[in-house]
């Protein structure tokens, strides 16, 4: 994973540079078939996605931020907090069969 920064982009009088996630990867591969000998199976493939992580924004006054983009901030909380959700019931349930 490595991260990727955009062209930067003046809005409403606002210096941004957009940052970004970036992450692929590539595979392959080759089997024989039934073990018989110049039969040959094989393959490949590859896949990435791009997570946009927000903007860095530079203010008239000069003052320089970070602001994230929420939408992807609470996709990927939420399978976090379902996580923790159900350790926690799962923990409850151990306590209370016991008492």
């Amino acid at each position: 994973m490595s991260r990727a920064f955009g062209p930067t982009t003046t809005i409403a009088g606002e210096e941004t540079v957009p940052v970004a996630m970036v992450s692929f990867g590539f595979g392959g591969g080759s089997s024989p078939e039934d073990g018989q000998p110049g039969v040959g199976g094989s393959g490949g493939g590859g896949g990435g996605f791009v997570l946009p992580l927000g903007v860095y924004a530079k203010g008239p006054a000069g003052n320089l931020a970070f602001r994230p983009n929420t939408v992807v901030v609470l996709a990927a909380l939420t399978p976090l907090v379902c996580a923790v959700g159900l350790s926690i019931r799962g923990i409850l349930r151990t306590v209370r069969s016991h008492t």
